[in-house]
Order: structure tokens, then sequence, then C-alpha cells
């Protein structure tokens, strides 16, 4: 039963994504920056359960959208540290703005006690995977 919904909300998301310009990959980045300002490359990787060699491209979009920056850990100059612009968040902001409105478009038909109740099982399983 999650399976079709997960796909229907995907489908529904990407048009948001579209109009501003991100990818799936680059609004979980911008998140994950968000969340917590400046990651290696590897933490951010680990934080958003994608491989660390396969987000290079998504960063690299990011980048040069003027979204992320990527400067060199003084601690170690192999290591590239990342952070999000004023820019990159006001986007991130945006979309998430965007999806929980189709999420509340979604979820309103429900009765409160179970909208609530739902919310509260989805955040159960989210904090203990």
């Amino acid at each position: 039963m999650l399976h079709p919904l997960l796909r229907a909300l995907i489908a529904a998301e990407l048009p948001v994504l579209e109009e501003h310009d991100v990818s799936m990959w680059g609004y979980a980045v911008l998140t994950g920056l968000d969340d917590t300002p400046v990651r290696t490359q590897a933490a951010l990787a680990e934080a958003i359960g994608a491989d660390k060699s396969r987000i290079i491209g998504t960063l690299d979009e990011l980048q040069d959208a003027g979204l992320i920056e990527r400067t060199p850990d003084p601690s170690d100059r192999r290591v590239r540290l990342l952070s999000i612009t004023p820019k990159g968040r006001r986007v991130r902001r945006a979309v998430r703005k965007d999806i929980r409105g189709h999420e509340d478009r979604v979820l309103a038909p429900l009765p409160a006690a179970d909208r609530q109740a739902f919310l509260r099982v989805l955040r159960h399983f989210y904090d203990t995977r």
C-alpha cells in the first residue's frame, strides 16, 4: 500500500522541484546542509543516504547554480567542506513550502484525528529507521 502512495507523492513533487530548478537529490543535499550547515561530502552522503561518489554531479550542479559552496578543509586540504548559500537556503525553503502545501491538500480530506495519527505513525517510523 505504501509503494503506490510513495510513487504518487514523488510524482507530485517532481513539478515542484522542476519549478525551482533542483533535482530530488539536489533537494536532499540542500536539506542536509540546511539542517547542519557545514559538512564533508562523506558526512553529507551518509546523512542523506547517498553514495559519496554518486552525488558529485549533484554537488557540481548545485555549486554552479550558486546554491552551495565547496571549500578546502583547513585541517585536510584533500577534503572539501560543503555549505549551503543564502540562495540555496531560499530555494530549499521554497521547495519545502510548496511540497508541504501539496501534502496538506492530499491530507485535507482526512478527519483531524486521523491526520494526526497518520503523521505520528510516519514520524515514528522515520525516527526509528
